[in-house]
């Protein structure tokens, strides 16, 4: 069984890009800290959280990139891979990454705020018409007309 489960805070705002083609899909990247159980006594300089690289692929992606970006809390769910490559110089990298899974929030809009962290926009939801409602002002901002 591969699944691993952290708890942490983004490190900076989700990258996101589309695959292109018919079934183009959103690949987000992102970097969770995940604040160290205990510390050592014996050296106060050590580092207190470990940082992880994640991955969210699809819909998830899309939501990773809309709502979570730097300082926002999450719960993950997901899977290590290994991401091994022979270098320029011949040698192995061994790399490993996490495949997101599942994505929660672990805390509130009003404690997010408390943390510095500004809550993220909510995207305009389609109408019954299947057509978007566009916020005021964006009018300006299409590259159409």
């Amino acid at each position: 069984m591969n699944k691993i489960i952290l708890m942490g805070r983004l490190c900076a705002d989700v990258e996101t890009n589309f695959t292109t083609g018919e079934n183009a899909m959103a690949i987000s990247h992102f970097r969770l800290a995940v604040d160290k159980r205990f510390k050592k006594k014996d050296d106060p300089n050590a580092p207190t959280a470990d940082f992880f690289r994640i991955t969210a692929f699809g819909k998830l992606g899309e939501f990773a990139q809309n709502y979570l970006k730097k300082g926002t809390k999450i719960i993950l769910e997901g899977r290590i891979e290994n991401n091994n490559y022979v270098n320029s110089e011949g040698k192995t990298v061994y790399q490993d990454q996490i495949i997101a899974e599942n994505i929660e929030f672990a805390e509130s809009k009003k404690a997010a705020e408390e943390n510095g962290v500004s809550p993220s926009p909510t995207p305009a939801k389609p109408d019954a018409n299947s057509f978007i409602n566009l916020p005021e002002g964006v009018e300006d901002e299409l590259p159409f007309e």
